[in-house]
């Protein structure tokens, strides 16, 4: 199960759950995909909000492998999510959040239906 704490969240690809984490390592990785210099100008790059199909493969890829798959990013780009380009990019997007975004408990996003209490035996 992922941790979100540890920077880790988990997606379906092709059916099966996966975990996914930038580490170090994998962050490293993408300064030198991104032609970056270091982490501050890696973070100000994703912020923009402005993401290529190629750079979400390149951080899909790498944190796949961040988790611990074996996986090259010709691979990742054969991977099939619900919900087509938007699905990718929301992954992307939880990534990058739980990467260089803060840890706070997400908020409930579902409104509570409000009504009478029901009562019992019916």
């Amino acid at each position: 199960m992922a941790n979100r704490y540890r920077g880790e969240i988990s997606a379906e690809f092709d059916g099966a759950k996966q975990s996914l984490c930038l580490t170090l390592g994998a962050l490293a990785e993408l300064e030198d995909a991104f032609g970056e210099q270091d982490l501050l100008s890696l973070a100000e790059r994703f912020s923009s909000g402005r993401i290529t199909s190629k750079d979400a493969l390149r951080i899909l890829g790498a944190g796949l492998r961040g988790a611990g798959h074996t996986i090259s990013d010709e691979e990742v780009g054969k991977l099939k999510v619900e919900g087509g380009a938007a699905g990718y990019i929301s992954i992307v997007a939880r990534l990058l959040t739980a990467t260089f975004g803060d840890n706070e408990e997400p908020s409930v996003s579902e409104p509570i239906e409000r009504g009478a209490p029901s009562k019992p035996g019916k």
